[in-house]
C-alpha cells in the first residue's frame, strides 16, 4: 500500500453512517478514486454536503461498488470526529489538508508530513 495523491478526483456517496463508504462514480470531467489513487493506496480526502465536512486519510478499494474507508479523522465539523452522515449525497474529493501542506520554518527548513 502506498500513499497517492491525485489531481481532479471527485466522486459522490450516499453511504450513511460513520463507516467506509461506497463510491458513487466519478463526476463528469473528473476521475474516480480508483483510477487517481489507485486499488489499496491510501490518500487525503474531503467529505462534505454543503453543511457537514470531514477531513482525513483514506484507502481505496476496488470493487462493485468501490469505496473509501475512513481511516483517521484529522479534522470535521462534528468536533473532529467521523461525521455520522444521514440520507443524501455527499462530494468525496482528494484534497490536501491544511497539515499536509509543508511550510518555512525560521531556519529556513521545511517541516510537514
Amino acid at each position: 500500500m502506498a500513499f497517492k495523491i491525485a489531481d481532479r478526483v471527485f466522486e459522490t456517496s450516499t453511504t450513511q453512517g460513520t463507516g467506509t463508504l461506497n463510491l458513487s462514480g466519478a463526476v463528469s470531467g473528473f476521475q474516480s478514486f480508483v483510477d487517481g489513487v489507485g486499488d489499496g493506496n491510501e490518500t487525503y480526502y474531503i467529505i462534505d454536503d454543503g453543511t457537514d465536512w470531514e477531513v482525513g486519510i483514506g484507502t481505496v478499494t476496488s470493487g462493485s461498488p468501490d469505496t473509501l474507508s475512513r481511516d483517521t479523522i484529522l479534522e470535521s465539523s462534528n468536533s473532529d470526529a467521523a461525521v455520522n452522515w444521514g440520507s443524501g449525497t455527499r462530494n468525496v474529493r482528494v484534497s490536501v489538508p491544511a497539515e499536509g501542506w509543508p511550510t518555512l520554518k525560521s531556519d529556513n527548513a521545511f517541516s510537514g508530513k
